[in-house]
C-alpha cells in the first residue's frame, strides 16, 4: 500500500508519532492523542436539538512540559494533503490554548508556527520529520511567550489535583487556573476572573486553590460568598477533597485550627462593631480571599465586602464574576484590575458546554396599548383609580390586572404541558407580592398537577421559610418537585439549576448585570437528563437586551472614584444598580398597588427567535436550517444524488449530516415518519415531492428487477426490500439483518451471504443495486 492510501490514523501511527518519540517526548507522560476540547454547539429550533459537531474543536496531539502544562498542538492529515493542510486548524486550537507553538504534518515533514521568532527567523517554516523540537526547547517557547521567570516555574507547575476518575479541567477552566496561578507568581495581589455562569467557576477556584495551598503559596484561605446555598454547595461538592482541613465559618468565630475557610460575608460582618468578626483575627491570618459573584457589592467603597477585602489588604485577593459591574458608583475593574482571563457565555455556547436558548417573545394588549381606566372606575377595594396611561412600566408595580396574572399562568402552563409538565421552571416576577399572586394563578390552572403534588408550584422568595426549604428539592436534577418557582430576587444568582428548561420573565429588568445573572440559571447542559437547551418566555421586552453590545461585550471603566466630581450624592441602589437579594433580604417595594379583576386581557402578538451561528437571535425553522446546512455540503440535487448513489453505505450521508446538527429523526418528525432519509433530504432541501419507503419498495417490485437472480437471492432482496420499507436504509446495510426473520429461515448470515450470492463482494454488489433501484433519479424528479 502506497503511502497515499493510508488513512490519517496511519500517517499518525507510522509516521508522526514516531517522530516525536524521537525527538525525547515521553509518550504517557507529555504526548496526548485525539484530544476533545469542545464537543461542538448544540442547535435548537422548534421543540428539536442536536449537536453540530462539524463544529467540534479536536486536537490530534496536545504536547505537555509536564501533565496539566500543555505547550505545543500537532495537527494531523492524510498523504493526500501538503504538509502545511492542518496549519490553520492548529492555530485554531493554540489560540484558545494560549500556545506559542502550533504544528501541521502529513507524514512526509512538519510545517510550524511559532509565535515568539528569533530576529532572524522567519515565523512559519518546514523541516524533516526528524528535526521536531525538543521538549526543552518547545517549553523555552512556552516560558518567553507566557513570560514566565525562572524562579516562577516552580509555583507555575504544581500539579492539579486528581481524583483518579479521568475528570480533568476543559481547556477553559485549564487557561482560567493557569493566568490565576502565573499572576499569582509574578507578585499580583487583585486578580479578576470572568466566566460565564454554568461554566465551573466553583470547580476552577478549587484548582486554583489546591495548586497555591500544595505549593504553599497560601496556607489560610478564605472562600467569601453571600449566599448559604453557596457555602453548602461548595462544602459538599468541589471542595470536598480539602476534607478535616476545610470549616464553613458559623457560630460568629473564625477557627484558626482550620486552614480553608468558607464564609458568609453576613456572618463575617455588620452594622455594629460586635459584629465584625472578621477583627478577631490578625490582618495578615488569610493570605487568599476568593471573592465569589464579586460583581454582587464588593466592588463598591462603602460595602460590607470591601471593609473585610481592605482588613486583610495584604492578602491575595481573586474576584470571580459572571458579569463584571461597572456604574458611576461601583467597579471591580477598578478595584481588581483588568480580568487575567475571560471566558463568556457567547463563546460557551459556540463551544457547545453551555445549552443555547429560544425566546418566546409574548406581548399582551394592556401592556403595549396601554390602559386608560373608564371615568369613576374603583379598584377591587372600591378605591376610585386615577385616570391616566397605565402601561408595561405600570403591570404589577403599581396597576395589577387579575386577569393579566392568569392570562401568563395559562401562556405559561400551555407550553409545559404542549412539551413536558415537569420541566423545572422559574417564573421571575416583580416582587414577592406578585410572585405570591402568580403561584396562585398557576395552581388554579394547572389543577389536577397541583392537586395531586402540593409542591408542584412553590414560592421561593426571601420572606418565606417554606419556599426557601424547597430550594435545595427545586435544584436537584433527582427531586421531581417542585417544578416550578415563583420568585422576585433570590434565584437571580446562585442556583445551581441544572435542569431548569424554563425562564419566564414577567419582571421589570433594567439592570444588564441582572439580566445575565437571570439568563445563567438555564445555561447549563445536563446530559443524564437529556437538557441541551432551555426557552425563555418574555412578557417584560427584558430579551431586549440581548441586542445590547454590551450583553456579551467587554467591559467599560466609568466608575467615578473621587465623590468631589459629583455635585449630588448617588441614589439609593436600584435595580440598575443591584437589585440582588441576599438570603435575608426584602423583595417589596412597599408601594400600595391597584388591583383590579374585571380587566379583560389578551395576547396581542408572539414570536419565536433562535440562537443563529453568530450569537444573534434569528427566526428560523428547522425545516429551513436543515436545507442551509444541506446546501452547505451539497451545492445541488444533482450533487447530492451523485454522492448519494456513490456512496457505498448511505449512512456514511447520514453521519455527515448529523455532524452539521441535521437529525433525520426530527426531520421526520416535522414531514412524516414514512419518509425514508433519502426523501425527507430532498425534500426539505431541494423541494421534492417525497415518497414513502413503502412507495419506494413498491415502485422496485413494479419493475421486476429481481428476475435475474436465483430463487433464494430474490427471497433475501424481496426480505431487504420489506425491512427498508418497515425500518429504513440503515436497516438493509448492516449484514447482521440476516440474522433476523425471515433471512433465519433461509440460512445463517454465513451461508446466504457465500453459498446463495457467492461471496462477501457479490453480496454488497447486490446491496448497492438494490439500493440504487430504491433512489432512481426519475422517482424524486
Amino acid at each position: 500500500m502506497s503511502k497515499k492510501e493510508l488513512s490519517e490514523c496511519d500517517i499518525c501511527d507510522l509516521y508522526i508519532t514516531p517522530a516525536i518519540k524521537a525527538a525525547g517526548w515521553d509518550q504517557f507522560k507529555q504526548i496526548r492523542r485525539e484530544v476533545t476540547l469542545t464537543p461542538g454547539p448544540v442547535i435548537v429550533r422548534g421543540e428539536l436539538s442536536a449537536r453540530n459537531k462539524k463544529k467540534k474543536k479536536f486536537a490530534d496531539y496536545i504536547l505537555s512540559w509536564v501533565p496539566g502544562t500543555m505547550i505545543a498542538v500537532v495537527e494531523a492529515k492524510d498523504n493526500t494533503h501538503t504538509v502545511s493542510h492542518g496549519m490553520q486548524q492548529a492555530l485554531g486550537y493554540a489560540e484558545i490554548l494560549g500556545l506559542p507553538s502550533a504544528f501541521s504534518s502529513n507524514g512526509d515533514a512538519f510545517a510550524s508556527h511559532n509565535k515568539t521568532p528569533q530576529d532572524s527567523e522567519d515565523i512559519e517554516t518546514e523541516f524533516p520529520l526528524e528535526n521536531f523540537p525538543t521538549p526543552d526547547e518547545l517549553w523555552r517557547r512556552y516560558k518567553k511567550f507566557r513570560d514566565i521567570k525562572d524562579e516562577e516555574t516552580d509555583l507555575i507547575l504544581q500539579p492539579y489535583y486528581t481524583d483518579g476518575s479521568g475528570k480533568e479541567p476543559r481547556y477553559y477552566q485549564v487557561e482560567a487556573i493557569n493566568r490565576t496561578i502565573e499572576a499569582v507568581a509574578k507578585g499580583q495581589k487583585r486578580i479578576l476572573l470572568v466566566m460565564a455562569t454554568g461554566t465551573g467557576k466553583t470547580y476552577t477556584t478549587f484548582q486554583i486553590i489546591w495548586r497555591l495551598w500544595k505549593a504553599k503559596a497560601a496556607k489560610r484561605i478564605l472562600f467569601l460568598v453571600d449566599r448559604n446555598i453557596l457555602a453548602d454547595q461548595t462544602l459538599v461538592n468541589d471542595f470536598k477533597p480539602f476534607g478535616s482541613i476545610m470549616t464553613k465559618i458559623k457560630n460568629r468565630k473564625i477557627d484558626p485550627s482550620y486552614e480553608i475557610h468558607l464564609g458568609l460575608y453576613q456572618a463575617l460582618t455588620g452594622p455594629y462593631e460586635e459584629d465584625k468578626i472578621f477583627k478577631s483575627v490578625t490582618p495578615d491570618f488569610f493570605d487568599l480571599i476568593i471573592i465569589d459573584e464579586c460583581h454582587r457589592g464588593s466592588a463598591a467603597d462603602d460595602s460590607a465586602w470591601r471593609e473585610i477585602l481592605d482588613y486583610f489588604k495584604n492578602s491575595i485577593q481573586i474576584g470571580l464574576t459572571a458579569t463584571p459591574k461597572e456604574t458611576e458608583y461601583v467597579s471591580n475593574l477598578t478595584y481588581f484590575g483588568e480580568p487575567v482571563y475571560t471566558y463568556s457565555l457567547k463563546q460557551g455556547i459556540q463551544d457547545g458546554f453551555l445549552a443555547p436558548y429560544k425566546v418566546v417573545k409574548i406581548n399582551i394588549d394592556k401592556d403595549v396599548d396601554g390602559w386608560i381606566p373608564p371615568d369613576g372606575m374603583t379598584d377591587d377595594l372600591g378605591q376610585e383609580i386615577e385616570k391616566r396611561i397605565y402601561n408595561q412600566a405600570d403591570m404589577d408595580r403599581i396597576l395589577v390586572l387579575n386577569q393579566r396574572t392568569k392570562l401568563v399562568a395559562q401562556r405559561v402552563m400551555q407550553l409545559l404541558n404542549a412539551t413536558d409538565p415537569f420541566s423545572k421552571t422559574i417564573i421571575f416576577c416583580e416582587d414577592i407580592d406578585h410572585a405570591e399572586r402568580m403561584r396562585k394563578a398557576i395552581v388554579n390552572v394547572a389543577g389536577r398537577l397541583a392537586i395531586d403534588n402540593p409542591r408542584y408550584v412553590m414560592r421561593i422568595t426571601g420572606d418565606s421559610v417554606e419556599g426557601k426549604a424547597e430550594l435545595d428539592n427545586f435544584i436537584d436534577p433527582e427531586s421531581k418537585f417542585p417544578v416550578i418557582a415563583t420568585t422576585s430576587e433570590l434565584m437571580t444568582t446562585g442556583v445551581d439549576a441544572k435542569t431548569c428548561r424554563l425562564i419566564v420573565l414577567d419582571k421589570t429588568i433594567n439592570s444588564m448585570t441582572t439580566f445575565k445573572q437571570i439568563i445563567g440559571r438555564g445555561t447549563r447542559i445536563d446530559e443524564d437528563f437529556n437538557k441541551y437547551y432551555f426557552t425563555i418566555m418574555d412578557f417584560k421586552k427584558a430579551t431586549e437586551h440581548f441586542k445590547d453590545p454590551d450583553f456579551d461585550g467587554e467591559p467599560v471603566v466609568i466608575y467615578n472614584p473621587d465623590p468631589g466630581d459629583d455635585p449630588e450624592p448617588p441614589d439609593p441602589p436600584t435595580d440598575e444598580e443591584d437589585d440582588d437579594e441576599t438570603d435575608e433580604g426584602p423583595e417589596d417595594s412597599g408601594t400600595k398597588k391597584i388591583v383590579i379583576s374585571g380587566v379583560p386581557v389578551k395576547i396581542k402578538n408572539e414570536r419565536i427567535e433562535y440562537l443563529g451561528d453568530d450569537g444573534k437571535l434569528i427566526t428560523e425553522s428547522y425545516k429551513d436550517f436543515t436545507e442551509k446546512q444541506v446546501k452547505q455540503e451539497f451545492a445541488s440535487l444533482d450533487d447530492f444524488l451523485k454522492k448519494w448513489n456513490d456512496a457505498d453505505k448511505k449512512q456514511v450521508i447520514i453521519d455527515l449530516l448529523e455532524d452539521h446538527g441535521v437529525l433525520l429523526e426530527n426531520l421526520a418528525e416535522l414531514v412524516g415518519k414514512d419518509y425514508g432519509d433519502f426523501d425527507l433530504i430532498c425534500h426539505v432541501a431541494f423541494d421534492q415531492p417525497p415518497l414513502t419507503r413503502k412507495e419506494r419498495a413498491n415502485n422496485v417490485k413494479k419493475r421486476d428487477y429481481f428476475t435475474k437472480y436465483g430463487e433464494q437471492a430474490r427471497a433475501v432482496l424481496n426480505g431487504l426490500l420489506e425491512m427498508y420499507a418497515d425500518k429504513g436504509v440503515q436497516s438493509i446495510e448492516d449484514a447482521k439483518v440476516l440474522k433476523l426473520k425471515p433471512f433465519s429461515d433461509i440460512g445463517t448470515p454465513l451461508e446466504i451471504i457465500k453459498n446463495i450470492f457467492g461471496g462477501k463482494l457479490n453480496y454488497e454488489k447486490a446491496i448497492q443495486e438494490l439500493e440504487n433501484e430504491l433512489f432512481k433519479k426519475e422517482e424524486t424528479a
